[in-house]
C-alpha cells in the first residue's frame, strides 16, 4: 500500500494514507521527498518547495496559500496555510460540461401517490406548526402505535422548536419547511398539530400549503379540544387507515430524489466517499433521477467548477447569486466567510475552507447543473440541482427533505449518529470508522484506499441504494429511531 495520495497531477501536496513518522520517504507524481515532521493520516505532506504566499495546490485548485515558506516533505495544515478566499465576487460563464449519455433507469418497488410523486417509505406523520405542543405529539404517536399496520413503516412525530414569536422570512422558513414535509411523498397521511394562538396558525399554515387532499392531510387544534390527545389518536387511527391503502409497485429510478450531504469530513472524504457519492449522482441524473447538493458556505472556493456546469446562463446568475448572497449572510452578521472548517474537520486533515469545499463538490460528480433552489422551494428539474441552506448537517439535511429528497446520503469521515426526516445513508470516508462505529455507519467508502476499484464498488452502492428505497434495507439511523427536524433560523425572536 502507498504511504500517500496524489489527488491530480498539478498537485504540490499529497495526502498521508496512513500516520507517517519524520523520515520516511515519500513519492508521488514524480516527485520524492523526506518527511521532515509526523503526518497524520488523512493530512497533507508537500511534495516540493513552496514560497511564501505561494499557492497550495490539492484537487488540481488552489486550497490556500503558504503564509510562511514550505520545504519539501514538511507537514501542511493550518500553522503554515492560508485562505485565499475574498468577500464577493464576479463572475463569468464559461460552461464546461458535457450532457451524460442517457441510461434507461432500473427500477425499484416505490409508493406512488396521487399528486404523481413517489415515496419510498409509506409512514404516518405528526407535524407540530408549533414548538408549544411538540409534547402532545409525542404523546400522540405514542398512543397510536397499536394502529400499525403491516402496510406502514411506522408512525413518527418531529418536534421544531418554531412557528410563534418569529418574524419576516424566518416564520416563513418555519411555514416553507413544515409545508415541504406535509407534502412529502414518504408520508402516506399527515396529521398537522396546531395550539391555536401561534402567528402560524392553520389558517395561516394552509395560506402557504396550497391545495391539499383531506383524505390525506388533518388538522387538529389543540385549544378548541376537552382532550387533544385523544382527538388526535382519533385522527391518526383514520389517517393510517388510509395511508395503509397504498401497496409498493414498480417505479423508474428517474422518479427519485436523492440529498448529498457530509458532515464531519476528513482529509480521505474528498478521496473516497464524496467521489463515490458523485458516481451516484452521475449514474442517477443521466437514467433521467434528481439530485440535490447543498451546504453553499462548502461551496466557496470550488463554485466556478459547480459555474461553468451550469446548463443556461439563467441557470449560472441564479448560482452566482446563490453564492453571494450567502457570502453577504455572512458578512451582514460580521463574521469571517471561511470560518468553516470545524474543530474536527481540522482535526481529520481539511485546513481551509477551499480545501473542505473543494472535497465536497465532488458529491455532485460531473453532472450538469439543471436548477438552483431557494431554502424550502420544491425541486422541480431532473438532474443535478443546488439549494439554498447552510453547512450545519442537521439544518441542510432537513433542507433536502424540505424540498422533496426522498433519501439523503451521507458522507462522514468523523461519524455521526443523527438522522434526518428521511432516511439518512451514512457513508464513512476510512474503514477505521466503518470497523469503530458500525451502529453509525451503512456503507464504507474506505475501501477504495485498499485496492477496490470505484467502478466495482459504485455498482455495489448503487444497488444498495435502491435496495434502501425498496424497503429492504433499514438504514442504521432508522434502527435507532434517530429522525431530527431543523429549521433554518436568521433573526429575532420576540
Amino acid at each position: 500500500m502507498e504511504s500517500v495520495y496524489q489527488i491530480n497531477p498539478k498537485d504540490n501536496v499529497a495526502v498521508a494514507l496512513r500516520n507517517l513518522k519524520a523520515g520516511e520517504s515519500i513519492r508521488a507524481g514524480g516527485a520524492c521527498a523526506v518527511l521532515r515532521s509526523d503526518v497524520p493520516a488523512g493530512h497533507k505532506a508537500a511534495l516540493r518547495n513552496i514560497a511564501e504566499g505561494g499557492p497550495i495546490v490539492k484537487y488540481g485548485f488552489p486550497i490556500g496559500t503558504a503564509s510562511r515558506a514550505i520545504a519539501a516533505g514538511e507537514w501542511v495544515h493550518t500553522h503554515n496555510v492560508k485562505t485565499g478566499l475574498g468577500e464577493l465576487l464576479e463572475y463569468t460563464y464559461r460552461p464546461d460540461f458535457r450532457e451524460p449519455e442517457p441510461a434507461a433507469p432500473e427500477t425499484f418497488p416505490g409508493y406512488r401517490r396521487k399528486d404523481g410523486k413517489v415515496g419510498i417509505r409509506n409512514e404516518v406523520w405528526i407535524i407540530p406548526t408549533v414548538g408549544c405542543v411538540n409534547s402532545v405529539a409525542r404523546q400522540i404517536e405514542e398512543e397510536s402505535q397499536r394502529f400499525l399496520t403491516p402496510e406502514l413503516d411506522g408512525i413518527f412525530a418531529f418536534s421544531h422548536p418554531y412557528g410563534c414569536s418569529q418574524l419576516s422570512q424566518d416564520l416563513r422558513n418555519t411555514q416553507l419547511a413544515l409545508a415541504g414535509l406535509i407534502r412529502h411523498p414518504n408520508a402516506g397521511a399527515v396529521l398537522v398539530l396546531s395550539l391555536g394562538c401561534e402567528n402560524n396558525n392553520i389558517e395561516e399554515m394552509k395560506k402557504v400549503l396550497g391545495p391539499y387532499d383531506p383524505d390525506r392531510v388533518k388538522f387538529l387544534v389543540c385549544q378548541d379540544q376537552e382532550d387533544e390527545v385523544a382527538a388526535g389518536v382519533a385522527a391518526v387511527r383514520e389517517l393510517c387507515a388510509y395511508a395503509s391503502r397504498f401497496r409498493r409497485e414498480p417505479c423508474g429510478a428517474d422518479q427519485l430524489v436523492v440529498g448529498l450531504k457530509c458532515g464531519g469530513s476528513d482529509g480521505f472524504s474528498g478521496i473516497t466517499a464524496n467521489p463515490l457519492l458523485g458516481s451516484f449522482t452521475n449514474r442517477i441524473t443521466a437514467c433521467g433521477g434528481t439530485a440535490i447538493l447543498t451546504e453553499v458556505p462548502e461551496m466557496f472556493g470550488a463554485e466556478t467548477i459547480l459555474m461553468n456546469r451550469c446548463r443556461s446562463e439563467a441557470v449560472f446568475r441564479k448560482t452566482v447569486d446563490l453564492i453571494n448572497g450567502f457570502k453577504q449572510y455572512f458578512m451582514d452578521y460580521h463574521q469571517k466567510i471561511d470560518s468553516n472548517p470545524s474543530p474536527g474537520n481540522k482535526a481529520g486533515g481539511i485546513t481551509t475552507l477551499e480545501d473542505k469545499s473543494l472535497g465536497c463538490v465532488q458529491k455532485g460528480g460531473t453532472a450538469p447543473v439543471s436548477g438552483v433552489l431557494m431554502y424550502g422551494s420544491p425541486v422541480k428539474e431532473k438532474g443535478l440541482n443546488l439549494l439554498q441552506a447552510p453547512g450545519n448537517d442537521l439544518v441542510s439535511s432537513t433542507a433536502l427533505a424540505v424540498s422533496g429528497a426522498q433519501l439523503v446520503l451521507f458522507t462522514t469521515g468523523r461519524g455521526t449518529p443523527f438522522g434526518s426526516p428521511v432516511p439518512t445513508v451514512k457513508i464513512s470516508s476510512n474503514s477505521n470508522l466503518a470497523r469503530r462505529k458500525p451502529g453509525w455507519i451503512d456503507f464504507n467508502a474506505g475501501r477504495l484506499l485498499e485496492g477496490e476499484s470505484m467502478e466495482s464498488l459504485s455498482r455495489e452502492f448503487y444497488r444498495f441504494v435502491l435496495s434502501v428505497a425498496s424497503g429492504e434495507k433499514q438504514t442504521k439511523a432508522d434502527q435507532l429511531g434517530r429522525r431530527e427536524l431543523a429549521v433554518f433560523k436568521n433573526g429575532v425572536t420576540l
